[in-house]
């Protein structure tokens, strides 16, 4: 009866394993497919719109700051809903919405119905997926959720590179509407059966992780996070939005560019899944400090490329520094965050994320409108940057003296 018993367990032990990994997978790819589009998609567009529609490149670039800001807003609200709803009838929202507005979206002849449309998209796909799905799949791991959480952001990496890679391709064939209607269309085939069977992890995977109290108040801390994520996220965003039109005006064809937002974000895969182990072995702060130096160096160095080459060796390199910062800021928000507290006050850190992201990806385009170049948008991306780093660096002393510990086992 023991041996039958300890068999038992074993099996069910397998079957939460199996569960927990497929919950990985499924995060991944439902982020590669949503947060790619949403986040930097728009960047194979720019071109083929604003020849199609004639449209300036700021009111192009609005489009992707609408969808950012539905993102932040709704981290705020789904950071609430989440906890009543559960994982899957958030995913299957989030996926339904994605798929639809892309669909609609072929359809729209003015920018302001792009606004309200990737706003709506922003809002309830992306913004209702981004921050509970992290949640679930760093519940599902007692121990090493770090490098659980690197492995579902390389999800999104891979998408943020693939999506404007196939972009540029479809858009060669069927133009940027019928485009978009491929990419809706694919959004819904793919990620509807895995939204269907996304499950929570179980009430003994969360651990004792009630008991854990954060080495900073989080009056203290989330202020501080909410400043360092918008500043951070400012500087990313402008190579994700505007290194493709940064490369093709230099001459060089959309599909060439579009092969080094795919090899920069390749890159991106293995570094996001190091820096998962990195937040494990020294502590998530340090490898967000880390990251975010080397981010910061490296948004300036793009603009001192002109050759096809230099930009394809460059982006790669870049592409594996950068990768962590995303991954370190959600393991950090997690360290730094009550459990009980959690999902609301990682809601609103992450709002002012996106928003970052939508102010980054929209002064890149209207300096550019000014000065008809990327360099002085790039160089304000590196400043936002180096204050980031300097609030990095203060949360760093202030969480050596509550004693931040060096792993993530405390995040579940």
């Amino acid at each position: 009866m023991i041996a039958r018993s300890n068999l038992l367990k074993q099996k069910a032990h397998q079957m939460l394993r199996y569960r927990a990994w497929y919950t990985t997978g499924s995060a991944a790819l439902m982020l590669a497919l949503v947060m790619g589009t949403l986040v930097n998609g728009l960047t194979a567009f720019f071109v083929a719109i604003e020849a199609a529609e004639g449209w300036g490149r700021s009111e192009i670039a609005a489009i992707n700051s609408f969808g950012l800001l539905g993102i932040a807003a709704g981290s705020v609200v789904m950071g609430f809903v989440s906890d009543r709803l559960g994982i899957r009838p958030i995913c299957l929202i989030a996926v339904t919405v994605m798929g639809a507005c892309l669909l609609l979206t072929a359809y729209a002849h003015a920018p302001w119905q792009l606004y309200v449309i990737f706003f709506l998209a922003g809002a309830l796909s992306g913004g209702a997926l981004f921050a509970p799905i992290f949640a679930t799949v760093g519940n599902w791991f007692p121990t090493s959720a770090g490098l659980a959480i690197g492995i579902a952001a390389a999800g999104q990496a891979v998408g943020q590179g693939g999506v404007p890679f196939l972009s540029a391709y479809l858009m060669e064939r069927f133009g940027w509407r019928g485009a978009m209607i491929a990419l809706g269309t694919a959004v819904l085939v793919t990620l509807l059966p895995l939204a269907a069977f996304m499950r929570d992890a179980p009430a003994p995977a969360f651990g004792s992780g009630a008991a854990y109290v954060p080495p900073i108040r989080s009056t203290v801390a989330v202020p501080i996070l909410s400043v360092a994520v918008f500043l951070c996220c400012s500087c990313m965003a402008v190579p994700l939005m505007h290194l493709m039109p940064l490369i093709q005006g230099l001459c060089i064809p959309a599909t060439d560019a579009g092969g080094v937002m795919l090899a920069m974000l390749l890159a991106a895969i293995a570094g996001r899944i190091a820096y998962g182990k990195l937040c494990d072995m020294i502590g998530p702060l340090s490898s967000w400090a880390v990251a975010s130096a080397l981010q910061t160096a490296g948004v300036l160095a793009f603009t001192q490329f002109v050759s096809f080459r230099g930009f394809l060796i460059f982006s790669i390199v870049y592409g594996f520094a950068y990768a962590g910062v995303m991954t370190s800021v959600l393991v950090s928000a997690r360290a730094l965050t009550p459990p009980a507290r959690r999902g609301a006050l990682m809601g609103i850190i992450l709002a002012f994320a996106w928003i970052g992201h939508a102010f980054g990806g929209y002064q890149g385009a209207a300096i550019f409108d000014l000065t008809g170049s990327y360099t002085t948008a790039f160089a304000i991306g590196s400043a936002a940057g180096l204050l980031n780093l300097a609030l990095v660096m203060t949360l760093l002393v202030l969480s050596h003296r509550g004693r931040l510990p060096a792993t993530a086992e405390v995040l579940t």
